[in-house]
């Protein structure tokens, strides 16, 4: 008997300790904490993680045993979310969040914004977008809303001016889609004001069906912003309108062009999401959300393992509030997802940098040399002298946005003595002086 009492207190010793770190592990872990220190201090010395999950470091600015949290799927009110970028980031430092991904709907505008909290708060920012299309099915002919989310690196897009006007027009159409929302309501007799939504838009943001849900609130049409899109604004839903949502395809295409990875967001609430993966795969597709803040959802994962899909996921949040909204943060990504995704989404980035950078070479305007600086500027150009050469630009751009080895590159090296003919301000203008 008092074997076996002992026996269960082995056992219970036993459950109680810590799992063991894989190699795989220990360079996953290596590997994403090397990328979340470049342009800061070097990688930090590791502690072993308690789980698949906790990723923990030790460094003057991160407490000992602390997870990194990433969240890649987040809102401000730069689109349809209730914080600003700035209040966005602090509420992902209050919950921990080491690593954020601002996708807001089809607009970059939060960007800089959000990169200059996280450098106070101490937040690494990759900057993205969750662009809204349309899949059309080949056998019925019907059309459903399809949402692609694209990460890009630290310089953000290459070929920004192309993927700006792309989304241009989606937003144009938001204000065309907006309008007729409010004139579907009106014809069920619920008379909303179109001034209402654009008051809760906001200056300069294309309104969504987020904006008409809190007008409809904000006038008393309904008790809460769940029973608006229930009710009302729900995919196909009596006062539901489409905009000028580009194809899936084509918006996946133009995210690889311009140094994104493309991935495809909340495929759940999708009709037929096997359809719309696998056409979306043969465009270029690079992921899927599989993980929630409620865990991973194994047929989602499955799907991404036959189409050798990376598996990613984010807590959608907006900041409305309330039981229903998954807060900031509170998707726990596997270390080896993370190194997944950085391990193909790194080479992109940097091939983006180049491209960026044969751009202003080729035409060294100021309105490529914004592009360059446009996510970071003031850090960019901080401590330059009065002017300086494209070279030493690019050697300041390189040092915040890449790791020694991802520089010692053959064509940055050739780039950096063709942009030696370019003088820039520290204003940030350029002129050629020479070739």
């Amino acid at each position: 008997m008092e074997k076996k009492r002992n026996n269960k207190k082995k056992a219970k010793r036993g459950g109680s300790s810590k799992k063991k770190v894989t190699s795989d592990q220990s360079e996953a872990i290596k590997s994403v904490t090397d990328w979340l220190f470049v342009g800061s201090s070097p990688s930090p010395p590791l502690s072993s993680p308690p789980d698949d999950f906790a990723v923990t470091i030790n460094n003057g600015s991160l407490r000992c045993g602390e997870k990194l949290v990433f969240e890649l799927h987040s809102h401000s009110n730069r689109s349809d979310g209730f914080l600003s970028p700035s209040k966005l980031v602090q509420r992902a430092h209050t919950n921990g969040v080491k690593v954020l991904s601002l996708t807001d709907h089809d607009t970059m505008a939060g960007i800089p914004e959000a990169v200059e909290a996280g450098r106070r708060f101490g937040i690494k920012i990759i900057p993205g977008i969750e662009i809204s299309t349309l899949f059309s099915s080949r056998e019925s002919g019907s059309e459903e809303p399809v949402h692609i989310l694209a990460y890009y690196g630290a310089s953000g897009p290459a070929m920004y001016d192309e993927l700006e006007n792309f989304l241009a027009k989606i937003r144009d159409g938001r204000f065309v889609r907006g309008r007729e929302m409010v004139s579907k309501l009106n014809k069920l007799k619920i008379p909303l004001k179109w001034e209402h939504v654009t008051r809760i838009a906001g200056e300069d943001v294309a309104p969504g069906r987020m904006h008409v849900a809190r007008a409809l609130l904000e006038a008393g049409y309904v008790e809460n912003l769940r029973q608006a899109f229930t009710k009302y604004l729900h995919d196909d839903g009596p006062a539901y309108a489409t905009g000028s949502e580009p194809k899936s395809e084509e918006a996946v295409k133009l995210i690889c062009k311009t140094g994104g990875v493309a991935v495809l967001a909340h495929p759940w609430a999708l009709k037929d999401h096997v359809s719309v993966i696998r056409r979306l795969k043969d465009a270029g597709l690079h992921g899927v959300e599989v993980y929630r803040s409620d865990g991973k959802l194994e047929v989602f994962s499955e799907l991404a393992d036959t189409y050798s899909l990376l598996k990613l996921g984010g807590s959608d949040y907006h900041g409305k509030g309330g039981r229903n909204e998954s807060e900031l943060g509170s998707v726990n990504l596997p270390v080896k997802a993370l190194q997944d995704f950085l391990n193909l989404g790194r080479p992109i980035w940097c091939e983006a940098i180049k491209a960026t950078m044969r751009t202003f070479l080729e035409q060294p305007s100021d309105s490529n040399l914004s592009n360059i600086l446009r996510f970071d500027r003031a850090r960019i150009l901080k401590g330059s002298s009065s002017w300086s050469c494209g070279g030493e630009l690019m050697d300041r751009c390189l040092a915040i946005w890449l790791t020694n080895d991802e520089r010692e590159n053959d064509e940055f090296e050739a780039l950096r003595s063709k942009l030696s003919c370019v003088l820039i301000s520290s204003k940030g203008s350029c002129v050629t002086v020479g070739a």
